[in-house]
């Protein structure tokens, strides 16, 4: 992977010879309805990474404090080996957030696997998080839970990655690549933009690997944790088009994933007594952080009532 600095933020150093970039802003204090609001951190989901997330940071940043941040392997953050178990993901973000004296207690955001990490980090240190907002997030039993069709493509869809090195992209793709992404990002700052384009374009692999022992042994991880303590959660159910998952799954079979999807959050959100799961109709699962921000935010602003 390429180093270059982060266009936001700077890389921690957490020893071993690790760094992590981190992004922060907002005030302390108050909130504007007058509540005190917790540090906000944010997840990323698997093939985003923290700058994709600074649209919706920024509106929180006008609340309280608000935390970006790469995991290793991810972003601007350090190479590392991928996979990882979700108990080296969890232990490096509470040492990056020690480390750069972020104060706690933490209200995480997580989208996807990051949603999933975002619970298991609760879970592993429950004094430190005061809520948790998980944007249609991974549940360690949806593999098991979708129709045998898709769980059989699945398999085979891991079984090439993990098989053969994915071909390296010709020229043609890459500026094809390039041209989306700049279209993606053109709400994004300018100064951002084009660093947040050619991360993209460099890192791309990282999205795979982190897959590889996803439905396995991460998942198995999550199973044992201890259970998720009783503090404020929403969960954001995303049942709206996705292009990405459109292309993946004929509209019959996404049908039946995301009625399984459905399902599983509820659970989720069930494991709280003061737990809520709002379904999104209008927004996909990829970038509902953008599509539905105002779903985002309103669900912040009610997290923090409920803390207060």
């Amino acid at each position: 992977m390429t180093h270059t600095p982060p266009p936001l933020g700077r890389l921690h150093d957490i020893g071993g010879g690790r760094r992590l970039m981190l992004h922060h802003s907002g005030a302390e204090g108050p909130n504007h309805s007058g509540a005190e609001g917790p540090t906000v951190v944010f997840l990323a989901g698997v093939g985003l990474m923290s700058l994709d997330y600074l649209n919706i940071h920024n509106r929180v940043a006008e609340l309280t404090t608000s935390v970006l941040y790469d995991r290793g392997g991810n972003g601007w953050s350090y190479s590392v080996e991928l996979p990882r178990t979700a108990a080296e993901v969890t232990d490096e973000l509470r040492e990056l957030l020690h480390t750069a004296g972020v104060p706690g207690p933490y209200l995480l955001i997580g989208h996807s696997l990051g949603g999933a990490y975002a619970r298991h980090y609760a879970r592993r240190f429950p004094d430190e998080v005061a809520g948790l907002l998980l944007l249609d997030p991974f549940h360690e039993d949806m593999a098991a839970r979708v129709p045998r069709q898709a769980r059989e493509r699945l398999d085979e869809m891991l079984d090439q990655m993990g098989k053969q090195e994915l071909a390296e992209p010709t020229p043609e793709q890459m500026e094809q690549s390039r041209a989306q992404l700049v279209q993606h990002f053109a709400a994004w700052p300018e100064p951002v933009r084009e660093p947040l384009v050619e991360r993209h374009l460099a890192t791309w692999r990282a999205a795979s690997r982190e897959n590889q022992n996803l439905y396995d042994k991460v998942a198995a991880e999550f199973r044992s944790a201890p259970a998720t303590p009783d503090v404020p959660l929403i969960v954001l159910t995303a049942m709206g088009h996705d292009a990405t998952q459109a292309h993946l799954w004929p509209a019959e079979l996404l049908r039946e994933i995301n009625e399984g999807k459905r399902a599983l959050h509820a659970e989720v959100a069930a494991e709280s007594s003061r737990g809520e799961q709002r379904i999104l109709d209008d927004a996909g699962h990829g970038w509902l952080h953008e599509e539905r921000a105002d779903a985002v935010i309103q669900a912040v602003n009610d997290l923090f009532s409920m803390v207060g």
